[in-house]
């Protein structure tokens, strides 16, 4: 790996230098509010790390947060990967990208899965037609459940996959530049309400992004005020970019 914090480079070029308005976090979701934008990012338990930035996190400008993205406490780490999608992952990026996609199968419409081996790293919205078409399907997880592999089984069975699916949120934990090494020849695709909209990730090995746009704010502070369960998708627009299509 020649270096690896090149994806978080690319990201935090294109953030743009605006106020933070909010920036708050529950068991499940991170958000950080700008006037453009909400952004998201899972939240991940891991604060044994002193902290790269100061708090309160309210007081720094959007590219200022954004830095901490490199943070191995991963608390403060997703604080600005919500950050930098609160950049990225606006109303305003969507139309220009035109990158508004149908929730139902918006990571992988058009794809032909038949007889193929199939990666899946973390449990994602996945239609029912991979598992009847693909040949196999490896959930690989970090809390693995009923069926799932452990995500070290990642080092022996994601070379082996046709396509892979990639949660956005291994960018908290920085697991992504080596699971993007592990899926060199795979079709691969990273998704995810963490994703972050950002078109030169896919000059970085991608071959598809999708991820959410929040376009009901109120709903989405309520829910992480309240700590409410569930996945934030009835709160803004799915969006897809692919290499096909730029």
């Amino acid at each position: 790996m020649n270096d690896f914090f090149a994806l978080y480079d690319v990201l935090l070029e294109g953030v743009p230098d605006l106020p933070v308005l909010n920036a708050l976090s529950c068991d499940c979701w991170t958000g950080v509010e700008t006037q453009d934008g909400f952004g998201l990012a899972m939240t991940t338990p891991g604060d044994t790390i002193a902290p790269m930035l100061f708090r309160p996190y309210d007081a720094l400008s959007l590219r200022e947060l954004s830095q901490g993205v490199k943070s191995w406490n991963f608390t403060e780490a997703g604080f600005s990967m919500a950050a930098i999608n609160a950049g990225y992952n606006t109303e305003g990026h969507l139309q220009q990208l035109q990158a508004l996609e149908p929730f139902e199968h918006y990571c992988t419409r058009g794809l032909d899965v038949s007889g193929k081996r199939i990666g899946v790293v973390g449990h994602l919205n996945m239609p029912e037609f991979i598992r009847l078409e693909a040949k196999e399907v490896w959930i690989l997880e970090r809390k693995p459940q009923p069926g799932d592999y452990p995500d070290s089984a990642c080092e022996l069975l994601l070379p082996r996959c046709d396509i892979v699916l990639i949660t956005a949120s291994t960018l908290v934990n920085k697991t992504l530049p080596r699971l993007l090494e592990l899926c060199a020849d795979a079709y691969t695709i990273l998704t995810g309400p963490t994703c972050p909209m950002c078109p030169a990730l896919l000059d970085m090995g991608f071959d598809r992004l999708a991820g959410l746009v929040v376009t009901n704010r109120p709903g989405m502070k309520e829910k992480i005020s309240a700590n409410l369960p569930g996945p934030p998708y009835p709160l803004g627009q799915p969006f897809l970019l692919t290499r096909e299509r730029l």
